[in-house]
């Protein structure tokens, strides 16, 4: 997983391709990225964020943004009940405590989603690039499409 200007990139290896191919996630627009090695890879997520950043500009849109910062959650009324309490006896308020929850939650998965992706990443042997129509400055492919897809709400 990568960040790169508030957008993050997921990376896969194809092991029939012999590539890894990545795509921004968070959006309904489709932005897509490949390379032949990992040490091209975030160069690669890099230029097609610009790239889709540039796209939308030519042709007079806002780019999606990855996320507002407003969702709503649904909980029981028991733990509802407790995270009030318990932000009132820290003297928060219950948004702060539960974005102060959920952003230690989310560092820790973090870690250990970069954990994985980095050891999955590691290719086991080099391998021969795969020809390909358009090419990034750094050897790897990229593309920006402009489908949407259906909002998804949790």
């Amino acid at each position: 997983m990568m960040q790169y200007k508030n957008y993050i990139g997921k990376v896969e290896f194809d092991d029939e391709a012999k590539i890894l191919h990545g795509e921004v996630v968070g959006l309904r627009d489709v932005v897509t990225f490949q390379a032949d090695s990992v040490e091209d890879i975030e160069k690669e997520f890099q230029a097609s964020v610009d790239d889709y950043l540039a796209f939308c500009k030519e042709r007079g849109e806002e780019p999606e943004k990855p996320c507002s910062g407003q969702f709503v959650i649904r909980a029981d009324s028991e733990l509802h009940r407790y995270l009030a309490m318990l932000a009132q006896v820290l003297g928060k308020s219950l948004n702060t405590l539960v974005v102060e929850f959920l952003r230690r939650e989310v560092e820790l998965a973090l870690t250990k989603v970069r954990a994985a992706t980095q050891e999955k990443a590691k290719p086991t042997k080099p391998t021969k690039p795969t020809p390909v129509a358009q090419k990034g400055a750094a050897g790897g492919r990229r593309h920006v499409r402009t489908e949407r897809r259906e909002a998804v709400h949790a």
